[in-house]
């Protein structure tokens, strides 16, 4: 581990420091940057929350937030969305640093996070997502956990977590010490979690070809599956281990620290297409097509991650006139995830290049995503609530082997920021103005056939070799995009009982790398994916008003947004005639596309708007408090040409209670999922389904220590849910009913 080095010799450094510095008072540091920075957050999750809640995906953990859900590709994988917003559009950051993993080169590719010694989550859009990181255009999702400890610990701390789930016949461990030796603040975390394929309920796992079937094939297709259910998805299963290292020294002069961060994961691929998911339209290829379904769904297929990050990061307080401090930053990640099938581990090189093609051209050898990043930052915290802010970043994506359908792409960033919170009589008014210059190097390479392809055996024998020999045309591209953006937040308190914010960004987007560069088959999303690079940048023009109420125990909220986003980037499929006329083209051996649907990354203008509500009474009930609430989100997309914008929210009701008695917890939610019948071209509705949750925790005082037992329940009602937001809901439903227990020791 590279960065492990690294990390020592800073450690060390930094020991030698700590031996020569002066004994210096501490300075109190808030962990949040929320409660600093401007306005704009929509949640923030306490570490407890987490930690007393079942393991899983970070979007998961956050999906039953108003406004925010999941994009999931079974347990391991959650993708954030924010109103709408999905893919790059939603930064994920670990400590106010945007993680720099291959989550935006495909569905399937978890984040580079991990929930263990988390502080908070905190959801955050406006001004104060423009400070972290551009191109947020539905905000940021921020993880803090204290592994660069801001302030001086007290004394020796060890906390031990341990975890059991039924619908994975899942555990985990995790144990976290803290301690200030010499004046040195020490964290070290460790999380190892081992979970199997989860429980689906009966009839829940379908296949996508059922859906072209007329009713009548369909019932029968359908109830002969249903009666070969495994009860459980095959290849849901996951394992994770972590490990971060960090150490601190504080002082009046501010604080200094270094933290090194590893995350190995394996994860099961429940579903990766095999580029025959459209042949149901030719008769004559049924039989082989069952046969080779069957040969499918008992491959192993998954894949492994590799992450190391090695983070400096501090402050040094000037208390001078003009400027008050300077925060500074820098992170390094090498990040790696390998894609493979399990059998290819019993063959030799040889056999595997003699064999790694199937019938229809893929390649079933692995699959390595890389992307290696650095980044450093400067923050100037100015007199008056002002900050400058200057970032510079670089990394480097590519994909390598089998399912190489992307070359490597180079990205080089450079912002200026200026955000400002002041207060104008009865009104607080928060802004920040970014400016970025993003740069993406990157090609594209294009086979094409010979239009000889029909001429005679040998003849055509010797041009597959000159063809096999040859790595095609590659043109090569050098992308700059100057982005303005700009956020304003104002708000005023109306009474003692009502206030109001108004909201306002522009925001813009540059293009992803994958939006860009793709070319090529991409079998998770069954689509052969053509990049653009013509595209512009996307600019988002966001108003949102919150209105909100609080007296005694009686509290509500409403907020309404309208999102115009110029120049939306999305995948358009081609319809089913020019599909046919692609599949005629593969039997006969001329098509490009390898029998996949052809999916082009185009623009058109589109808009969205939705609302959140949420309405509760908090009582006092038996000695102890009940918190009564019902919250309601919903978000409508369409673009310009009036077709629904693909893979949207639906709206969802939500009816929760919360009861606490001194140190006693008992958390009961219904989610009321509506069915989403918005759809764009080529999707089909999802139904609708009532998710039941319910959670128990206990503190117990042991003296010295104190021990958290946790007892949930989610899905409780055993429904068959899908995601519509997922790629994949007809193929990896979400898990079936699940029972757990968690116990946290802190001595």
């Amino acid at each position: 581990m590279k960065n492990t080095f690294k990390a020592f010799l800073v450690i060390g450094a930094l020991s030698i420091f700590n031996i020569t510095a002066q004994d210096l008072e501490e300075v109190i540091i808030t962990s949040s940057f929320v409660s600093e920075e401007p306005n704009g957050t929509l949640h923030v999750i306490d570490g407890d929350e987490v930690d007393t809640s079942a393991n899983g995906s970070l979007g998961e953990a956050i999906d039953d937030l108003l406004g925010v859900s999941s994009a999931d590709f079974g347990s391991a994988i959650g993708q954030p969305i924010i109103r709408g917003m999905s893919g790059t559009r939603v930064k994920v950051l670990d400590n106010g640093m945007v993680n720099r993993d291959v989550s935006a080169l495909g569905p399937d590719h978890p984040n580079d996070t991990d929930l263990n010694n988390v502080q908070q989550i905190e959801i955050v859009r406006g001004p104060s997502s423009l400070l972290y990181a551009n191109g947020g255009i539905g905000g940021i999702v921020n993880i803090v956990d204290n592994t660069i400890a801001l302030t001086d610990f007290d004394g020796p701390e060890f906390k031990l977590g341990v975890e059991s789930q039924s619908v994975n016949d899942g555990e985990s461990q995790n144990f976290t010490y803290t301690d200030n030796l010499g004046g040195l603040n020490l964290t070290v975390s460790y999380k190892n979690a081992e979970f199997g394929s989860f429980d689906v309920p009966d009839g829940a796992i379908m296949h996508e070809e059922e859906e072209h079937h007329d009713e009548e094939e369909h019932h029968d297709e359908e109830e002969e599956h249903h009666d070969e259910d495994t009860g459980f998805l095959a290849n849901s299963d996951y394992e994770l281990e972590s490990t971060s290292i960090g150490i601190s020294k504080t002082g009046d002069w501010g604080y200094f620290g270094v933290s090194v961060k590893s995350l190995e994961n394996m994860h099961g691929i429940p579903f990766h297409g095999d580029g025959h998911g459209h042949e149901e339209h030719g008769e004559e290829h049924h039989d082989e097509d069952e046969h080779e379904e069957e040969e499918h769904e008992e491959e192993r297929i998954f894949a492994t991650t590799d992450s190391d990050k090695i983070d400096i990061k501090g402050s040094f307080n000037v208390n001078g006139s003009l400027l008050n401090a300077v925060d500074y930053y820098f992170r390094d990640t090498d990040y790696a995830l390998t894609e493979q099938h399990a059998e290819e581990e019993h063959h030799d090189e040889d056999e595997h290049e003699e064999e790694g093609h199937d019938d229809h051209g893929h390649e079933e050898g692995p699959t390595t995503f890389a992307n290696d990043a650095s980044e450093f930052g400067l923050t100037f915290n100015l007199s008056n609530n002002q900050k400058i802010v200057i970032n510079l970043a670089d990394e480097e994506s590519s994909v390598i082997g089998a399912e190489s359908f992307m070359n490597p792409v180079t990205s080089d960033e450079l912002t200026f920021g200026y955000f400002r919170s002041a207060e104008y009589g009865k009104f607080n008014l928060d802004l920040g103005v970014r400016l970025d210059r993003i740069d993406r190097n990157g090609s594209i390479t294009e086979v094409h056939h010979d239009e000889d392809e029909h001429h005679d055996e040998d003849e055509h024998h010797d041009e597959d070799e000159h063809h096999d020999e040859e790595e095609g045309e590659t043109t090569f591209f050098d992308k700059s995009f100057d982005n303005i953006s700009f956020a304003a937040n104002l708000g005023r308190e109306l009474n003692d009982y009502f206030d109001v914010d108004f909201g306002f960004a522009v925001v813009e987007r540059a293009p992803s790398a994958s939006e860009l560069f793709m070319n090529g088959p991409h079998l998770v999303t069954q689509r052969f994916e053509v990049g653009n690079t013509n595209l512009s940048a996307e600019e988002s023009t966001n108003f949102e008003v919150t209105l909100n109420y609080n007296n005694d125990g009686a509290y509500s909220s409403f907020t309404m947004y309208r999102n115009s986003v110029d120049n939306y980037i999305y995948l358009m499929d081609e319809t089913e005639e020019e599909h046919e006329e692609h599949d005629e083209e593969h039997e006969e051996g001329h098509d490009d596309h390898e029998g996949l649907t052809l999916a082009n990354f185009m623009q058109q203008n589109a808009e969205f708007e939705g609302i959140e509500f949420q309405v509760g009474r908090i009582v006092e009930l038996a000695s102890g408090t009940l918190d009564l609430r019902y919250s309601r989100d919903e978000v409508s997309a369409t673009f310009d040409d009036g077709h629904d914008v693909p893979r949207i929210t639906p709206a969802r009701n939500t009816y929760s209670l919360a009861y606490s008695k001194d140190t006693m917890v008992f958390k009961l939610m219904l989610k009321d999922v509506d069915k989403q019948s918005d759809v764009a071209e080529g999707e089909t509705t999802t139904d609708g389904y009532q998710m039941l949750n319910a959670r128990l925790t206990k503190v117990f005082d042991l003296g010295d220590s104190n021990l958290s037992v946790s007892i949930f329940g989610n899905n409780l009602l055993d429904e068959v849910a899908r995601n519509h937001s997922s790629y994949v809901k007809s193929e990896v439903p979400l898990p079936g009913r699940n029972y757990g227990v968690k116990f946290n020791l802190t001595f």
